[in-house]
């Protein structure tokens, strides 16, 4: 994984079918990168329903969530409106994983993302990270854990 204290590396990748998310658009607020293997899987499907649950508390302590998977957009589209998420899925679709690879998070034996945390800083600078079994669904304690700290600093 990339190390704390490293710039994140700028994208640009579809958040919907003819929209695309630029992370330097979100300068000035904290982001989270929830990079996961696949869309439907049971465990990424835990994961992502409780990171939208947990939204509220995200965005109360000024930071916006983006899920990364390998998946298309049209993919990501059918999840996202299936399981009623409220935050963008983003497709590493074509090149597949090129962002994935960027941070240092795909696995090359199943040509998909392993599943990652990043919390980035309001001036694009990775505050945390935590790589999880991929089985495992790591939880948001980790990202309000460190959404905190920053606010301390």
């Amino acid at each position: 994984m990339l190390a704390v204290g490293t710039k994140a590396p700028d994208f640009s990748l579809s958040a919907t079918p003819d929209q695309k998310i630029q992370l330097s658009q979100l300068k000035g607020k904290k982001v989270i990168l929830a990079f996961y293997p696949a869309d439907w899987s049971p465990v990424c499907s835990d994961e992502m329903a409780l990171y939208n649950e947990m939204l509220k508390l995200f965005h109360k302590r000024n930071a916006e969530l983006l899920g990364i998977s390998v998946d298309s957009k049209w993919c990501h589209f059918a999840f996202g409106q299936d399981r009623k998420l409220h935050f963008p899925l983003l497709a590493d679709f074509e090149p597949k994983g090129a962002v994935t690879k960027l941070y240092d998070v795909y696995d090359e034996v199943e040509g998909e993302s392993k599943r990652a945390l990043y919390v980035i800083d309001e001036e694009g600078i990775i505050q945390w990270n935590y790589l999880s079994p991929v089985g495992m669904n790591p939880g948001a304690d980790g990202i309000l854990d460190a959404l905190d700290n920053m606010n301390k600093k």
